[in-house]
């Protein structure tokens, strides 16, 4: 498809971004395929020619792996793909992955130079476009460096972890990432719907291009149990180890009743659902006991993939129960947008006090208080305050906890020479160097549950610099 300049002039007058064609709401919460469908060729090429090619492009700055993203767009407006894809995996090992679960509306497209005055540039669509393009086509595998001779130890197969494997060994080290449960991933597998990344389409074989770089893959291990960190050193001969497990540790309301049958936390949910494929019951043998009334307590990401799971898995009725405004609310406004579509209810300004149960121990309501806005609080939003003699019951029969994960204890407990934070992390340096020499850290195990992108670039961060530590033994 070849554009004239008229028809260039035009695109970068267009206002909004171009849509992205998805199933509809009545359809798609009877399945687990895919929501959005994602850009067809013609519909890249336009997108990216509303690109300004601005000389000092701010996006970039909002990009934590560092992509070129002028340079990967101007490619697309060309019409040449493989080219652009190259340039896109110089910086990104796993594109697929982040043009669907980025939340670029507040990172690079955010300082996109056309959202000034109309909608930004769809970077993470492109992104998408050109990793699916990709996919479709069969993957490439660049020549392997020469070998430096130093073993590189990866603990965590979640985003950190496989950014950090697939950079160091592209700088030519030997890499072994080691995994605790029987498949890689780590969030992007448990925690994340397939409805929002596919499994086998995307996510395995971008990890199978981590592999393709030499990266050796090692899983039901759990470092801290199977293996030390010390052992990893001492016994299997690595010279550096980089720490990446994530935040897998939920956190629970502190209530009366949260101990009842019908309560889960959304890593256990989101887990059995996507990890252990309970949406499959009884194809796979891991079923899910779900009422008729759900409740999920949360409003960030996580609160809406466990509410669009549970209409999927059948619940007749799905309430998000948060306690501040739609203003506040941590999520991806696109995801809220897709739940709202789907039809799960928000109750807002409403906070849980107790959970009510039968007899038996199990759930059948949730008393909850109603909640006003104060001055801003720690974080910046505005502080919910109860109101006093607002109590009302919620008729629920589920509940899910989604307010938000520690890093799991098993690894600082058990590895001599690191300093611990106030909540569990791991402390780093913004290089991701601990206080124990040879072993760094990244992504939710220093910085609490935050965002894939943001452990991506920590995780490419911290091997930049393992290089140079390796190098200089």
């Amino acid at each position: 498809m070849k554009l004239d300049k008229d028809q260039i002039r035009q695109l970068r007058r267009m206002k909004e971004k171009h849509p992205m064609p998805e199933q509809a709401p009545e359809e798609r919460i009877k399945n687990y395929n895919e929501v959005p469908f994602g850009y067809d060729a013609e519909t890249a090429i336009k997108e990216a020619n509303r690109c300004l090619q601005c000389k000092d492009a701010k996006c970039v700055e909002g990009c934590p792996v560092e992509v070129d993203i002028p340079a990967f767009i101007k490619l697309v407006a060309e019409g040449k793909f493989d080219e652009g894809i190259k340039k896109l995996k110089e910086k990104n090992s796993l594109p697929a992955v982040c043009g669907r679960v980025c939340p670029q509306e507040s990172q690079c497209e955010a300082l996109c130079l056309r959202g000034k005055k109309a909608e930004p540039v769809a970077i993470g669509r492109l992104e998408r476009f050109l990793a699916d393009y990709e996919l479709a086509k069969g993957v490439e595998t660049p020549p392997k460096p020469a070998s430096t001779g130093k073993r590189v130890a990866i603990v965590g197969a979640g985003p950190a972890g496989l950014t950090a494997a697939g950079d160091l060994a592209k700088m030519g080290h030997e890499v072994v990432l080691f995994e605790a449960f029987h498949a890689t991933g780590g969030v992007l597998r448990y925690g994340i719907p397939e409805f929002r990344l596919p499994k086998e389409k995307v996510l395995q074989r971008e990890v199978d291009y981590i592999a393709s770089l030499g990266v050796e893959i090692k899983t039901n291990v759990v470092i801290g149990k199977t293996l030390t960190v010390d052992e990893l050193f001492e016994e299997e001969g690595f010279q550096a180890v980089f720490i990446g497990t994530g935040a897998g540790l939920p956190q629970f309301l502190n209530i009366p009743g949260e101990n009842l049958n019908g309560v889960f936390s959304a890593n256990e949910f989101l887990t059995r659902a996507n990890l252990m494929k309970a949406y499959l019951f009884p194809e796979y043998d891991t079923p899910i006991k779900l009422g008729k009334k759900v409740a999920v307590v949360g409003a960030g990401n996580v609160a809406m993939d466990s509410a669009r799971t549970s209409l999927r898995l059948g619940a007749e009725e799905v309430h998000i129960v948060y306690r501040r405004s739609d203003k506040e609310m941590p999520a991806r406004a696109e995801e809220i947008e897709h739940a709202k579509e789907e039809g799960v209810v928000f109750n807002l300004l409403t906070n849980p006090v107790r959970i009510i149960g039968d007899e038996n121990g199990w759930v059948t309501g949730m008393e909850c208080i109603k909640m006003e806005l104060g001055e801003p609080d720690d974080s910046g939003r505005a502080r919910p305050i109860p109101i006093e003699g607002s109590e009302f019951v919620f008729d629920v029969d589920t509940i899910v906890i989604a307010i938000g994960q520690n890093p799991n204890p098993l690894i600082p407990q058990t590895t001599s020479g690191l300093k611990i934070g106030r909540w569990g992390t791991i402390e780093a340096d913004e290089e991701g160097a601990t206080s124990r020499p040879g072993v760094f850290a990244g992504g939710d195990i220093v910085t609490g549950a935050a965002t894939v992108i943001l452990a991506m670039g920590a995780g490419k961060v911290a091997a930049r610099a393992m290089d140079k530590y390796l190098k200089a033994l």
